[in-house]
């Protein structure tokens, strides 16, 4: 089969487009006909060997096919699996612990990460979905309920996981705030965000207002300026960005103590209830994937280094077949 392939740590310049073995299914597993997947700002961190990537296999990568959501049909399954068979059309998640692999035409998953595809949804949309869509999904709730009158800030609204925590906010009714670059301002706005900063223009920690939460995707801000702008019982949890402040930002969070809380939020890939919800939205017209470029796999080292100049509005998807 055909696959990007990488055997160290660096640019998009090492991932190779070659010929590998198909895998073949163990008997919890079934082997899935790829028919599209996407890329997502974690596979970036494991591709240039950001630290926390380095503390399981410091020298070298730990698998050498990168990718965790697909959307693909089922070929064969193993002898054990009862609950899918071949021609089945599937979508999910195969972050740790399933492996990734999901940069190539198969791929061989566990019994118990498989979901079936929802007939909504084309290929390309449902490899959009689990993993920027679920990211956005838990964290917006990982510490309470949404209510009508909270406001949510997303930092880096305009990538794939903050394009599904503005529409999902908005579906609870919160009002929204989404900042990021200049050309990512009127898709913001078309999403629904309620208010839309500018980084290059304005600094939302010093225009006044106050947030009953914030979702960092880039997290580029120090603890401070968190609180600076949480509303009294406000909380900030940090998804993603530079472990130089992710680390400290941690650390000061768990010694200032006080009722604004600033965090590391945590998800848990695959989940079944949050696929569903995830559907269920999708099918009322209330979140849909922004879906802004598609690439042949062959491409994937292109579609890394338009991802790695922050240009991706919404998700870069990969359509295999």
């Amino acid at each position: 089969m055909k696959a990007i392939v990488y055997t160290k740590y660096g640019s998009p310049d090492v991932l190779k487009y070659c010929d590998v073995a198909t895998p073949t299914s163990k008997d919890n597993e079934a082997l899935v006909k790829i028919h599209s997947t996407s890329i997502n700002a974690a596979d970036l961190e494991i591709l240039t060997g950001e630290f926390v990537n380095r503390i399981a296999s410091p020298f070298r990568p730990m698998y050498r096919i990168l990718g965790t959501d697909v959307a693909g049909v089922i070929e064969e399954v193993g002898k054990n699996v009862t609950s899918f068979k071949p021609g089945d059309k599937i979508w999910g998640d195969l972050s740790f612990p399933y492996g990734s692999g999901t940069f190539a035409e198969y791929v061989c998953i566990p019994e118990e990460a498989l979901r079936l595809k929802p007939q909504s949804m084309s290929f390309e949309e449902a490899a959009a979905f689990p993993t920027a869509g679920v990211v956005a999904l838990q964290h917006l709730l990982s510490k309470r309920q949404l209510e009508k009158e909270h406001r949510v800030l997303i930092n880096g609204a305009g990538g794939s996981v903050g394009t599904f925590a503005v529409q999902i906010a908005r579906h609870f009714g919160t009002e929204v705030t989404g900042v990021d670059r200049t050309d990512k301002m009127d898709m913001l706005l078309a999403l629904g965000t309620d208010h839309v900063i500018d980084y290059n223009r304005e600094d939302f920690t010093k225009n006044g207002r106050q947030y009953s939460l914030i979702l960092d995707v880039t997290v580029n801000r120090w603890i401070f300026d968190y609180k600076k702008v949480l509303t009294p019982d406000g909380i900030c949890l940090m998804v993603g960005g530079s472990m130089v402040k992710v680390i400290p930002n941690m650390i000061l969070g768990k010694l200032s103590g006080g009722e604004k809380k600033v965090g590391l939020g945590t998800w848990k890939p695959n989940r079944k209830e949050d696929l569903d919800f995830l559907q269920k939205l999708f099918e009322s017209g209330k979140v849909k994937p922004v879906i802004e470029r598609v690439y042949s796999l062959k491409d994937i080292p292109e579609a890394f280094r338009y991802l790695q100049g922050g240009h991706a509005k919404g998700k870069l998807v990969i359509t295999i077949t």
